[in-house]
């Protein structure tokens, strides 16, 4: 692999993340009374947070959990019209916490993009 080309990959892949996606996903705790960063090294550089390609992942699982709570969205809504859209939003977003496969931030941003996605 040439030297520019981890680079351009990195630059791709970003491009398509949209750029309020969150970054850091999991925040670190380190004890001690130094103020510290949690890093890791990645080819000869120190990373904080997620890689360009760590973060496109991420992102490719939440997109894919917004796109199919659609229509789990609409039929619960009308299972339960006397609910609201925020209560339908609740429920939903209960559900996906429950399984555990999205961190806090992570379910923030898509719970928005649920939102967009249903025009609620």
């Amino acid at each position: 692999m040439r030297d520019y080309e981890p680079l351009l990959l990195e630059e791709t892949l970003s491009s398509q993340v949209p750029n309020d996606f969150p970054w850091d996903t999991t925040p670190a705790s380190l004890a001690g009374a130094q103020p510290k960063l949690a890093g890791r090294k990645i080819a000869g550089r120190f990373v904080v947070g997620l890689t360009a390609p760590e973060r496109y992942q991420r992102w490719e699982v939440c997109e894919d959990l917004a796109q199919q709570s659609m229509p789990k969205a609409l039929k619960d809504a009308a299972k339960f019209p006397q609910n609201s859209r925020d209560v339908t939003l609740r429920r939903i977003r209960r559900a996906i916490e429950g399984k555990g496969w999205t961190s806090v931030v992570e379910t923030d941003w898509l719970m928005a993009r649920l939102r967009v996605l249903l025009n609620w």
